[in-house]
């Protein structure tokens, strides 16, 4: 009976031991962060908690999705904001497009295209109450709330990207929302979330088994949709077909924690990312005062064609916690999800 016991006890030593290395290794613990930009930061605004940034290089501006987060996920209101930033303006300042706006916002993944000389915007929106995509009408630099979406499969929206004015794609970055089920998903990497495909009326699931699906893009010139998955420090790459279902084409190995995805004119993806996942959980939490940043630049040319270039590597002290980049002219825009530090980058040519 005695060496029944010690077996199980040995066994049940193992385990752990594995669950312990899987979670080091899979989250880039081991790996030394070294500052690393051949450039300069033109300037730093502070805006807390600037999550995502899109921009329209015809009409020369930028929005930016910011909360002023105490903790991530929140567990409180939290007053956050849609910021209008003109890009023709070097000296980058930024305006509230949402003071109007009365309803509990906590705005995360934002998305917009423009029809005729306007634009519709989405924002995913966490609130106590639950979550929700809030659907907004820019008109020069008024912005207008039209509706608000809900549906129950939106269980932890993350990003979304549109297509048209009422079709888009959203990604839940988690499976299993609490309890052992979410702790088994965070720390084994659990391959369980998904991306659901709206079509004006219906929600779908397009794609699943992911590890925390994050960002999400469309490149409309070659009808690809890539989607980031951190935990799996990976870039999917599908596929669209008409009916709104995705054919998986491969994963781009990055080495690093991807977060947002934004595609430049050349079609190259740009991509906030955490070095150490777990550093960056322990940040989240307002138990680290900083967390490493990168920012990558992905030239993809088509299946198993692809390089990854790491343009901004950072241990945290200059920006901690980096979740989006967004290039422009001869500038680089930079978000995070908790610090107060938005950067404007120039790199050197």
């Amino acid at each position: 009976m005695k060496r029944i016991v010690k077996r199980i006890m040995l066994l049940l030593i193992i385990v752990i031991i594995g669950f312990v290395a899987h979670t080091l290794i899979s989250t880039g613990f081991f790996r030394t962060v070294e500052n690393k930009f051949e450039g300069s930061v033109v300037k730093k605004i502070p805006i807390p908690g600037a999550e995502d940034i899109m921009s329209s290089a015809t009409d020369g501006f930028a929005l930016i999705s910011a909360t002023d987060r105490q903790i991530y996920p929140p567990v409180k209101e939290e007053e956050g904001a849609l910021y209008f930033m003109d890009l023709n303006d070097t000296d980058f300042n930024v305006s509230n497009l949402t003071t109007s706006f009365t309803k509990s916002f906590a705005p995360h993944g934002i998305s917009m295209i423009k029809k005729d000389s306007s634009y519709t915007v989405m924002a995913i929106n966490h609130t106590p109450e639950g979550h929700s995509i809030e659907v907004f009408n820019l008109n020069d630099q008024t912005l207008i709330h039209q509706k608000t979406l809900t549906h129950a499969s939106l269980i932890s929206p993350n990003d979304l990207v549109l297509l048209d004015e009422n079709r888009f794609y959203v990604t839940n970055d988690h499976g299993y929302t609490k309890g052992i089920g979410k702790v088994l998903e965070e720390y084994l990497g659990l391959s369980v979330s998904n991306v659901l495909y709206y079509d004006g009326q219906n929600y779908k699931e397009v794609a699943n088994g992911i590890a925390y699906a994050n960002g999400i893009n469309y490149d409309a010139s070659r009808n690809l949709i890539y989607i980031a998955s951190p935990r799996g420090f990976l870039v999917k790459v599908y596929s669209r077909n008409e009916d709104g279902s995705l054919e998986f084409i491969e994963d781009i190995p990055c080495g690093t924690g991807v977060d947002n995805i934004d595609i430049d004119k050349e079609g190259n993806l740009w991509i906030g990312a955490h070095p150490n996942l777990l550093r960056f959980a322990a940040y989240a939490k307002g138990k680290e005062d900083t967390s490493p940043s990168e920012i990558l630049k992905i030239t993809y040319r088509g299946k198993n064609d692809y390089s990854v270039e790491k343009v901004f590597t950072d241990d945290g002290s200059t920006m901690s916690g980096s979740t989006v980049a967004v290039p422009f002219d001869d500038f680089i825009l930079t978000g995070n999800v908790m610090d107060d530090n938005f950067l404007i980058l120039k790199p050197t040519k």
